[in-house]
């Protein structure tokens, strides 16, 4: 399938993994980019730019195929070492950056500079517009299902995909609840160039996180996910647990006047806990309501042949037999 993210990206198939923190190591975004698609190393699960360097040249000899890396800006009083990653990403090689959180436009220049392709990821039309005028090369669309932080619009991609087909110039991928075939269909269908998949490569053989973490996202339905830290304007979508009941429970006593700090166990050094550890119940821990479509765990190639043979079905016989003669 031609698109124009695989053009741009250099890839067979339109099928990005999203970055994902404890998930994106390199065993995955090289599985991913094997298959065809395009796999994320997590910068910031790197804990410094040392490491994230040693984590790109371990994708390296994992896959000879085009891969990226996910560098998300934070608001942080104390922030990353952020000029150490851009460096550790020009060094290595690589040629793929997808972007989110805060407003890329300072690190650009070099990222281009290096003939690096930029792609942010957006959870509205108008921060979508944003990065195309500051010179991103795409943006991921995130729709309101999506596992992590969906923005405070509440617009899912039924209609924020097509809105962003109406405004943008720059190629975009359909982000948030995508898992199977059909939604590939329907994301191409709306205009979007491809799809970006977070939650659903979580449960694939080669994700690097605990089996735990991948029976509770089969065993989920959609129905499954809440939405916490609404309060402090930081929304996330989360898997429901024991550790998100008692986040929930604190924001409905505590209302207008909770903190951050007040939820720091819920939230705070969950991700190696779970994720590495497999201890379900830690706390909050990003999910997409695609959980109620993830029924099994392939290999990622399983898992993109899959989609790709099935959407080629839906578009060549359900779609085209529905044309009258």
């Amino acid at each position: 399938m031609k698109t124009r993210i695989t053009e741009l990206f250099g890839i067979k198939h339109p099928i990005i993994q999203g970055g994902m923190h404890f998930v994106g190591f390199a065993e995955l975004a090289a599985a991913v980019s094997n298959a065809g698609g395009l796999g994320l190393i997590t910068g910031l699960t790197q804990r410094t730019p040392e490491d994230l360097s040693r984590e790109i040249a371990r994708c390296r000899e994992m896959t000879d195929k085009p891969f990226g890396v996910n560098l998300t800006f934070l608001p942080s009083v104390n922030p990353p070492d952020y000029p150490g990653y851009v460096k550790s990403i020009i060094d290595g090689g690589v040629k793929i950056v997808e972007t989110a959180g805060n407003n890329p436009v300072k690190w650009l220049p070099a990222l281009k500079e290096a003939g690096i392709k930029v792609i942010h990821k957006c959870t509205s039309v108008r921060h979508s517009l944003k990065a195309e005028s500051i010179g991103c090369d795409a943006v991921s669309v995130d729709g309101f299902e999506c596992g992590g932080h969906p923005g405070e619009d509440d617009v899912g991609n039924w209609v924020l995909l097509p809105r962003a087909a109406e405004e943008l110039k720059i190629p975009f991928v359909a982000s948030g609840g995508v898992g199977v075939a059909s939604q590939l269909v329907a994301a191409l269908a709306m205009g979007a160039d491809g799809i970006n998949m977070g939650t659903r490569f979580i449960a694939t053989k080669e994700a690097p996180v605990h089996e735990n973490v991948k029976q509770a996202i089969v065993a989920a339905s959609e129905l499954d996910t809440r939405l916490v830290m609404r309060p402090l304007r930081n929304t996330e979508r989360v898997l429901v647990n024991a550790g998100v009941e008692r986040l929930l429970e604190k924001e409905k006593a505590l209302g207008a006047a909770i903190k951050f700090e007040d939820i720091i166990p819920e939230v705070a050094g969950v991700y190696p806990k779970i994720m590495l550890e497999g201890v379900m119940d830690a706390g909050a821990w990003s999910c997409g309501m695609v959980a109620g479509l993830i029924h099994d765990i392939p290999t990622c190639q399983e898992l993109i042949d899959r989609i790709m043979s099935e959407a080629q079905t839906i578009i060549r016989k359900r779609l085209e037999g529905m044309l009258a003669a």
